[in-house]
């Protein structure tokens, strides 16, 4: 079967404190997706359920190889879902504050894009 693009989206997550990829890349996919309503899957692909759509996920953010997969993914509430991580983002220099259980004072900033795909 043939995909085609219906949607792609974009977004940015930061984590200030606790220094976690994980979190700033959920954050950032859950940016991505927060304003957008898809009635086109229905009404012009013709899906009869959400969970028939392609979801593919791209972020890049420090540190990619401490991402956790599943919550990254759990962000998303329907499709086929799949994640790509690569090396990217920034790391600022924040303020550690021990009460938040800083490990140092990185803030990590996450960018990814979503894109939603059917098949014909």
């Amino acid at each position: 079967m043939e995909r085609k693009r219906l949607i792609i989206e974009m977004g940015m997550g930061i984590d200030q404190h606790g220094q976690e990829p994980t979190v700033a890349a959920a954050r950032a996919v859950r940016n991505a997706i927060a304003h957008n309503a898809l009635p086109g899957v229905w009404e012009v692909a013709g899906l009869s359920s959400p969970d028939e759509m392609i979801v593919e996920v791209k972020v890049a953010v420090p540190y990619p190889e401490q991402v956790r997969e599943a919550e990254v993914l759990a962000v998303l509430p329907f499709g086929k879902k799949s994640l790509t991580v690569e090396l990217g983002g920034m790391v600022v220099q924040g303020r550690a504050i021990a009460s938040l259980k800083d490990k140092n004072d990185e803030m990590l900033i996450a960018i990814a894009a979503v894109t939603v795909l059917i098949e014909n």
